[in-house]
């Protein structure tokens, strides 16, 4: 149960600050009021040395991926504002509200990172009896995929799963496509809104098993005075950037709790698939 949001670009770097505007990312973090289990971001960048150098260990990288998660709500982490006004080609942002009591942990904390894909998650992968499928020891997931999560979440199953698809040679669209039938099959009314992020592509996929936010999510937002942010709790919008002429210069998606004005609605089962490489996107069903 928590936020997402993410950026690419038409390949140049972008500071978060500069994809929302300063107020909008102060009001974005301020969601960690509620969604105060942690927080992190996954952040891709050109970097300042020549690619592929050999200089005695591993060559230098074409794409910098830059990692931080921590278990401190956002708000009260100093960090974020730095990261924030990092630029960056493309970024992954979360704020975690642990569902199914998981445990608060940094091994549960998003973004998860393997085979170089960040991933992050909005749902609680659970049964009609609010059993979670990490509870599941059956469920047919590779043991060894789940470890290369690093995680030991739903979330972590959840990307695991995705992991296998591109293994199988599916694209990254597809993969999460097919992962999301799959889980479906044994959790139908779960949220699989998610984000994942590669060298050359960003996926933001909105596809909630209950459009209508639950009574618990309701329940919590009441608690502290925030009920009219719950309304639309599972919708996720994006936003065209433009660069300084007005070109197209690549596109911003979100989960909602902030001022979106002028954003479009990623509808159910959709998903937006953008290159941060030149900053054109497309819409697809899943």
């Amino acid at each position: 149960m928590c936020r997402l949001l993410g950026y690419a670009t038409a390949g140049f770097n972008l500071s978060l600050n500069a994809v929302l505007g300063q107020g909008n990312v102060e009001d974005f973090r301020e969601l960690s009021e509620i969604h105060n289990d942690g927080w992190g971001v996954a952040q891709l960048a050109d970097p300042a040395s020549a690619p592929y150098v050999r200089d005695g260990g591993a060559p230098t990288p074409e794409t910098g991926t830059k990692i931080y998660k921590s278990t401190i709500a956002a708000r009260a982490d100093s960090t974020f504002e730095a990261l924030a006004s990092e630029p960056a080609r493309g970024a992954i942002w979360h704020l975690r509200l642990a569902s199914s009591n998981l445990p608060l942990i940094m091994e549960n904390q998003h973004p998860f990172y393997a085979n170089g894909l960040s991933f992050i998650h909005n749902g609680d992968i659970s049964d009609a009896n609010g059993r979670n499928i990490v509870t599941n020891r059956s469920y047919p997931v590779d043991h060894s995929v789940f470890l290369s999560t690093g995680g030991r979440s739903d979330s972590a199953i959840f990307f695991a799963v995705i992991l296998e698809y591109v293994g199988f040679g599916f694209p990254l669209d597809e993969a999460v496509a097919q992962a999301v039938r799959e889980l479906r099959q044994a959790y139908p009314k779960s949220s699989y809104n998610c984000m994942i992020q590669s060298e050359d592509q960003l996926i933001a996929l909105c596809a909630a098993g209950r459009e209508k936010t639950s009574p618990r999510i309701v329940e919590i937002y009441d608690e502290y005075g925030r009920g009219e942010q719950a309304a639309d709790y599972r919708v996720m919008r994006y936003h065209a950037l433009n660069d300084e002429n007005g070109d197209p210069a690549g596109v911003v998606v979100s989960s909602s709790g902030y001022e979106q004005e002028g954003w479009d609605v990623l509808e159910n089962d959709q998903m937006i698939i953008a290159s941060n490489r030149n900053g054109t996107y497309r819409l697809r069903s899943i």
